[in-house]
């Protein structure tokens, strides 16, 4: 257990082994089921927050939109629990960093699995949406990614029912903007009734920073940075990474569309035309290969 953690070394069945991850809110731990041996990940409320109705909803929410979901590329959600006072959340063992973290420490590190990483990113939300749900926080450090290039979609606090029809034209408006400013949609943004083609600007987003090692819009202030989702045309891929082919630029540039009907009707549609297309003109190679190091001959 880490110094200074207030968390018991049980918490419901589950066994702490150590800390992985830490927010404001919430810290995940590893945990293992002692009666059956099994790995899991717990999301647990920090202690200031383990009365916060709204961090609670959060979780209870994320247990209702996840426990059904069955699909590798989406991590499994096990159960939700209080124990002694403190509410948690039971998830699938996976053990990687996020696609932030993988980004970070450098695109070239993992260009090789990229192609792979886009399109189980891709079956993720397009399996999510599939089930009914939109995602509405689709971003790197969403998706874990682990040395193969396995992903898992994760955090599904800000899920939202697909509106039907009529829901599209009739729901209210909100004030409250919810979701990642460096992701979001010009219709998220201004607090419409999203649909999938929001998440898949928001994937577009992702995939951009994924390749290109940054994400497609900065700011130097939060609304300048909002201002330039709702207004500026998106920035051309291969503006940022010159190995891409016109084809893939192109896609991006199309999810990324200001208007949601300008965009691929739903990402499954986009995950169609991505299997059809090259990524990289030329396919980066890994970096023990590209490091120049010497292959040891047969003795």
């Amino acid at each position: 257990m880490s110094k200074g953690s207030e968390a018991p070394g049980y918490i419901g069945p589950y066994r702490l082994l150590n800390v992985v991850n830490t927010s404001q809110t919430r810290q995940i731990w590893q945990a293992i089921h002692d009666a059956t041996g099994q790995f899991v990940g717990l999301k647990v409320l920090l202690e200031p927050y383990r009365k916060n109705r709204e961090q609670i909803r959060f979780l209870r929410w994320e247990y209702k939109v996840g426990h059904r979901l069955n699909h590798p590329r989406i991590i499994r959600i096990l159960e939700y629990g209080v124990h002694r006072g403190i509410p948690y959340l039971a998830m699938e063992w996976f053990s990687a960093p996020n696609m932030k973290t993988r980004i970070r420490q450098g695109v070239e590190k993992i260009a090789h699995l990229i192609p792979k990483i886009i399109l189980q990113a891709t079956e993720a939300v397009a399996y999510f949406h599939q089930q009914g749900w939109i995602h509405r926080d689709i971003k790197p450090d969403n998706f874990l990614v682990n040395d193969q290039g396995d992903v898992k979609l994760i955090d599904f606090a800000l899920a939202q029912r697909r509106p039907g029809i009529l829901g599209r034209f009739f729901a209210p408006r909100t004030r409250q903007i919810q979701g990642t400013r460096s992701y979001m949609s010009p219709e998220q943004i201004r607090g419409e009734v999203v649909d999938e083609r929001a998440d898949l600007y928001s994937l577009a987003c992702t995939v951009f920073e994924l390749v290109g090692g940054r994400p497609p819009f900065t700011g130097s202030t939060p609304q300048e940075l909002l201002n330039k989702h709702l207004k500026a045309a998106p920035p051309p891929l291969e503006a940022v990474e010159k190995n891409v082919t016109p084809e893939f630029s192109q896609l991006i540039r199309r999810a990324m569309a200001k208007r949601p009907k300008d965009r691929p009707r739903t990402v499954q549609d986009f995950l169609d035309e991505l299997r059809m297309i090259k990524i990289f003109r030329q396919m980066p190679r890994p970096p023990e290969v590209s490091t120049g190091k010497a292959i040891p001959g047969p003795s």
